[in-house]
């Protein structure tokens, strides 16, 4: 089968390639998936260069989220059948023909979900909306995030405002908050205006500000930070810019705030299974109705991989980039 594989850590337009590999046999409670697409996130090239909190041995597999369709069922599985298509966010090696997978973490996909939504529908999705719950923001609230335009930024202003919760994204630029305008968000100001803490206060009518989300890193962490209420709390979620918030101690001091991480990989798992069920469900209304969208970028085959790699790092990209096998 082919996978795709590097031999080294490094940019992954030069050292991903794909490679013939055997093709996995399933073990007790595992089946094995034909993959159908797999996004590009982030977190999997940042495991390739070998800047992410996972690290693996080399040479390594790659990717983790994907659409499969059954294709053989190991000894005990008996909740799935051969031919049926399922939604995989933590097998990692998801960048090949064929995959194994513990068949108890598989979710299976309704018919009225498309592929390439179905492609992308466990890790960004469910880690956004886990992260609705883990900050506990109420109906009402109001949150202030940065990458309002990333695909996280988007889900997270939909979810959001699906709960009422009022969701303020930062942007870099000005014509990000067209883009999001035309996706139906509207509270957006971009940081480029020297006026965008007084545009800030108009959108939340001086209302208190509890949570805010820094994906970004750098000062753009402190922007967040700075819009925060007293009491607020602000939680790291990625670094696209810096591995280091630049936040200021007077903001922490004086409004008493909290700072905080979330990793998926770590706070999905704490989660019972009521939640995460219930949690599922509502990812699977919302994106039935439209008030989610997932919107694709371009799909590539697997062996273009330096393109789409280099399409997936291209600024003011709207959608992820899918791998196909």
């Amino acid at each position: 089968m082919r996978a795709l594989i590097h031999q080294s850590f490094g940019a992954p337009e030069e050292v991903l390639a794909v490679e013939e590999r055997p093709t996995p046999d399933p073990g007790p409670g595992q089946v094995r998936l034909k993959i159908v697409l797999s996004p590009i996130h982030n977190h999997d090239l940042w495991t390739v260069r070998g800047t992410y909190g996972f690290v693996p041995d080399l040479p390594a597999a790659s990717g983790t989220e994907a659409l499969g369709i059954v294709d053989a069922l190991g000894e005990g599985v008996e909740n799935l059948s051969i031919g049926q298509r399922v939604a995989t966010g933590g097998t990692f090696g998801a960048w090949a023909e064929y995959v194994v997978a513990d068949a108890a973490g598989l979710i299976p996909v309704p018919e009225a979900i498309d592929d390439e939504t179905a492609s992308q529908l466990v890790s960004m999705p469910f880690s956004t909306i886990t992260l609705l719950e883990f900050l506990g923001a109420k109906e009402g609230d109001w949150i202030v995030q940065n990458a309002a335009t990333g695909a996280v930024g988007r889900m997270l202003a939909q979810l959001g405002a699906a709960r009422g919760v009022n969701v303020l994204g930062l942007v870099r630029r000005a014509a990000g908050v067209d883009e999001l305008r035309a996706q139906g968000i509207e509270h957006v100001v971009a940081t480029d205006a020297e006026d965008w803490r007084d545009r800030a206060a108009e959108i939340t009518g001086g209302a208190h500000v509890a949570y805010g989300v820094d994906s970004v890193g750098g000062t753009s962490a402190g922007d967040v930070l700075s819009l925060l209420g007293e009491g607020g709390t602000l939680v790291a979620f990625g670094a696209m810019q810096s591995p280091v918030m630049e936040i200021a101690s007077s903001d922490v001091i004086f409004k008493q705030a909290v700072v905080k991480g979330f990793w998926g990989s770590k706070v999905i798992p704490s989660l019972d299974a009521a939640t995460r069920g219930a949690l599922f469900g509502e990812l699977i209304q919302r994106l039935t109705d439209g008030t989610l969208t997932l919107p694709v970028s371009a799909v590539f085959d697997a062996a273009d991989i330096r393109d789409a790699v280099r399409a997936s790092d291209t600024a003011g990209r709207v959608g992820k980039v899918l791998l196909k096998f």
